[in-house]
């Protein structure tokens, strides 16, 4: 049966201590910790503070990683955000190894300009792609490689591109977006699932309507058709929720915050078979 977790940054302002409480009162089994949720990285990433909040929740462990992409891009044309983001990515997958995290999930960058990804932005990928390699070679870390939203400049927005990569790399996973693929039709998940489901390490679920992405599941009939797609493809990795919490009508406190998971988990406790 899939863990039930849920991504940290839904939990944006407060510490680490409250974050992994109140996951776990809400009732989860998972939390994928995002390096760069405030009380972490604005602190300089203390590694022990961390370490100590999985190990005073066993109950969420193994957790996952998010590796850091706010304000960072792989595949940029400046050679020096290009390479400082790349290390970052490598620097997280090596912190998932300290923690006993079992997965990180990376984005594949995008071309800087609004234009389609181009020669030099690929060349920029595979270099970003070798490095990645060596470091869940060095550490047994799986990497798993999330799909972007459909925009011009994006790489990896479509199941065949995604398998593609796969196909080309043997060593890397696929972490599905369910709310990035919905936002361009619900047919496009079941066609993730269908072409890259035998390489799904994670699963970010939210749905996505016409004006907005990463919304609440809970009640959705789409939702419940992926969560049984999901199981029916035999998936039982983490089902990670990752909603984000502006696109309620009011800021949430954390005891509201708690309610929504637990609506969610309600929900895809009764999806799942």
């Amino acid at each position: 049966m899939a863990r039930l977790a849920v991504s940290s940054m839904f939990f944006h302002e407060y510490p680490l201590d409250e974050i992994f409480a109140s996951v776990e009162e809400a009732g989860l089994t998972g939390i994928e910790f995002w390096v760069e949720t405030p009380h972490f990285w604005l602190r300089g990433l203390p590694f022990a503070d961390l370490d100590a909040a999985v190990r005073a929740y066993p109950s969420l462990a193994p957790i996952t990683l998010h590796a850091p992409v706010l304000d960072l891009n792989p595949c940029s044309i400046n050679p020096r955000v290009s390479a400082a983001s790349q290390q970052y990515a490598v620097e997280a997958v090596d912190l998932a190894h300290t923690v006993g995290a079992e997965t990180v999930t990376v984005h594949p960058g995008r071309r800087t300009a609004k234009r389609r990804p181009s020669a030099y932005d690929y060349e920029h990928f595979r270099t970003y792609l070798a490095r990645l390699r060596d470091a869940a070679e060095r550490t047994g870390i799986r990497v798993a490689i999330e799909n972007m939203e459909q925009t011009i400049n994006s790489l990896l927005s479509t199941p065949e591109e995604m398998r593609e990569v796969l196909d080309a790399n043997p060593w890397l996973f696929f972490t599905l977006d369910v709310s990035h693929a919905m936002a361009v039709s619900p047919a496009v998940v079941r066609q993730y699932i269908d072409l890259c489901g035998d390489r799904l390490a994670n699963v970010h679920l939210s749905i996505a309507d016409s004006r907005k992405m990463h919304l609440p599941v809970a009640g959705n009939s789409y939702a419940r058709d992926v969560v049984r797609a999901l199981a029916a493809a035999g998936y039982d990795g983490c089902l990670t929720i990752e909603i984000e919490d502006r696109n309620f009508f009011h800021p949430l406190s954390v005891e509201e915050k708690i309610t929504v998971l637990r609506q969610e988990k309600e929900f895809l406790e009764g999806c799942l078979p």
